[in-house]
């Protein structure tokens, strides 16, 4: 059970980021920007300050908090500049094992990534042929007497080269062979150290550069053998096991944007409040100030719907609706307050040395991911407000 912290004490939580967050000001993920590095010195330390692992039950290590907690670190990193991308697949890959890993495989795994020895930071699940569409991927994992061979093809598999450990979403029963195309995807957790070791032909990445720095990847799994113990749950029940944790993800991935509003909001204030053109503070110009003000509200509005969605989250109430909402308002009010921000920046909002443009270019991906904003909508209207099915 989650521990829920008081007003109190998630406000110290804030202050001990933002202090932590000191460390790495925006020279230092500007450096990383301009040569697409890993930020390896960050994560160790996020590790090592036990902030990775908050979601991880205090029986195994962790600080056993919830995704309120969980979202308010994600957020005060954005806010101060930084990128979380580097590690908060540790943050909303973790539901699926907390709630459907064996005993063995928490009791093995999870005290280790909570030391900080074990880094838990990919899932691979996109397809080239099948982004939106899950059921339609085409990695199988065929069983064998001594557990299971994988072949196939994936993208967007993000931190796989700095990562320990790999959740993996494949076939295990064809398509043409289940009643309901759903059905049939298992969930795998592999150890990628004795894949590297034992199998090295048996998994390739290629390196995908991307607008942003996102330690991402093309993989090809060539007869990779895995162990029996390496899977989730029951065959075949892995699309569900992925829906069960989408919405922490959108709702962790709420707060990065969120973050990132602030972000804007705080710099284009400073900048529209000291910056003077025709002898005059351009923060006095209603065409400066308005746009500002306007996402400063949007912003707070997302803000409010991402903390309802937590504590529903946190209490197991359902929470697909406010998730939803959460992750649409939350990457529109950041979209819409980076553009405010390089308005007000002018020229200088192009300049990496002002940090607006590298976060401009960051946060124009959650209108993407984990989930199209179109695809949101779609739920909405379907199953919000049960409109047809619109795809």
């Amino acid at each position: 059970m989650e521990q829920t912290l008081t007003k109190l004490d998630q406000e110290a939580l804030r202050k001990e980021i933002r202090t932590f967050c000191e460390q790495y000001p925006n020279e230092y993920w500007r450096e990383l920007d301009r040569e697409g590095e890993y930020p390896y010195d960050f994560v160790d330390s996020m590790t090592k300050q036990g902030y990775l692992s908050v979601l991880i039950p205090e029986e195994y290590g962790g600080k056993g908090y919830g995704v309120t907690e969980a979202g308010l670190i994600l957020e005060e990193i954005h806010r101060a500049g930084g990128h979380a991308a580097g590690c908060h697949a540790q943050m909303y890959t973790m539901g699926a094992l907390l709630r459907h890993g064996s005993p063995e495989q928490k009791q093995h795994y999870l005290p280790e990534i909570a030391k900080g020895n074990l880094r838990f930071q990919s899932f691979s699940i996109t397809e080239p042929e099948a982004g939106s569409n899950t059921s339609a991927i085409q990695t199988f994992a065929e069983k064998t007497a001594n557990g299971y061979v994988v072949n196939g093809h994936k993208n967007w598999t993000s931190r796989i080269d700095q990562s320990d450990l790999l959740m993996l979403l494949a076939r295990t029963t064809p398509l043409e062979k289940v009643t309901k195309k759903t059905d049939g995807i298992s969930l795998f957790f592999i150890d990628l150290r004795e894949m590297r070791e034992n199998q090295p032909d048996s998994l390739i990445t290629e390196p995908v550069r991307t607008m942003f720095n996102y330690a991402t990847n093309k993989v090809w799994y060539k007869d990779m053998q895995i162990p029996s113990s390496a899977l989730i749950g029951e065959e075949g029940k892995g699309f569900k096991y992925v829906l069960d944790g989408m919405n922490a993800e959108r709702i962790l991935l709420a707060s990065e944007a969120i973050g990132d509003g602030y972000f804007f909001i705080d710099k284009a204030t400073a900048y529209a409040c000291e910056r003077e053109v025709f002898n005059r503070i351009i923060g006095a110009n209603q065409g400066v100030q308005f746009p500002i003000a306007s996402s400063y509200a949007d912003v707070r509005a997302a803000d409010a719907i991402r903390n309802e969605a937590s504590r529903q989250f946190d209490s197991e109430e359902p929470c697909g609706e406010e998730a939803n909402m959460a992750k649409y308002l939350s990457s529109e009010a950041s979209w819409n307050a980076g553009n405010a921000c390089v308005n007000t920046f002018g020229g200088n909002g192009f300049v990496d040395e002002y940090d607006v443009e590298r976060k401009f270019r960051e946060t124009r991906m959650y209108q993407v991911a984990p989930i199209n904003n179109n695809m949101i909508l779609s739920y909405i209207g379907q199953h919000v407000l049960k409109m047809p099915r619109s795809y």
